[in-house]
């Protein structure tokens, strides 16, 4: 305490300056609306780019909850856009002819393979999230792959980049539909075979998984076609679909359940 009242003694002329300098600041600021103004601009600069700063740096550290927020909204997007039975108005959606037949659940990849003949993925949800064998699996691009087998916390998916993987896909612009397989060469090609030869087929076309099946809900995007040709006994096209999703960088996906899928299998075993 005497430290600072012998340094307000040394330097009392200095601080009396000061003193009577920030009042006569003050009153030619209030006097002067000029004055006023550009004192208010200066200081909400000021103070507007601490703030920005600050709340850019909680925006990074808050990263993490808004990805999961998206993503369940992602979640919620999806369901009414692949749930929803009346076409006719997409614009206003009746809740009384609302039929969820399909639910997702967000997933990370842990694991994934795009350079083998048979490649998986591990994606971090399991049982305790009511992942079942035969589930869906798609990006916000387009199709991934099918789940193989489910333990408590974890899933493994059979990606479309397997020999194994056989999807029904179709043109998006007509019914014509066929098999979705992969020939092992590139992550970025798959191939549509048996597509019949009065399809009319061009390059860019858009490729769609066909709904014909109790596993993917028609819609979901798949790739466009690179190119076509016609198998040896010229009745139907072979099609190359470069993949709108790539294999080789993905990390978030949705898991698709088709509710319905137990009652549709006990009817095509009976």
């Amino acid at each position: 305490m005497q430290q600072i009242v012998n340094f307000i003694i040394r330097n009392k002329n200095f601080l009396l300056f000061l003193l009577l300098f920030s009042l006569s600041i003050f009153f030619i600021i209030q006097s002067h609306s000029y004055h006023k103004s550009k004192f208010i601009n200066s200081a909400n600069f000021l103070t507007g780019g601490i703030y920005n700063k600050v709340n850019n740096i909680n925006e990074y550290f808050s990263l993490k909850s808004q990805n999961k927020i998206l993503t369940e909204e992602n979640n919620r997007l999806k369901s009414l856009l692949y749930n929803y039975s009346n076409k006719v108005d997409t614009s206003f959606i009746d809740s009384t002819k609302f039929s969820s037949q399909y639910r997702f659940t967000s997933a990370n990849i842990i694991k994934n393979s795009y350079n083998l003949h048979n490649n998986m993925l591990l994606l971090n949800k399991g049982q305790n999230d009511s992942i079942e064998e035969d589930f869906g699996v798609i990006s916000s691009k387009g199709i991934i792959g099918i789940v193989d087998k489910s333990s408590t916390n974890y899933s493994t998916v059979i990606s479309i980049l397997s020999t194994t993987s056989q999807i029904s896909a179709q043109l998006k612009n007509t019914n014509h539909y066929g098999s979705l397989k992969w020939n092992g060469n590139s992550p970025e090609l798959v191939q549509l075979i048996d597509i019949q030869k009065v399809a009319p087929v061009k390059i860019g076309d858009t490729i769609i998984t066909s709904g014909r099946s109790s596993i993917f809900p028609k819609g979901i995007l798949i790739g466009a076609v690179q190119d076509f040709k016609l198998d040896d006994a010229e009745n139907f096209y072979t099609l190359n679909v470069k993949l709108f999703n790539d294999m080789t960088n993905i990390e978030h996906v949705h898991i698709i359940e088709n509710i319905d899928k137990p009652e549709i299998t006990n009817l095509l075993n009976e």
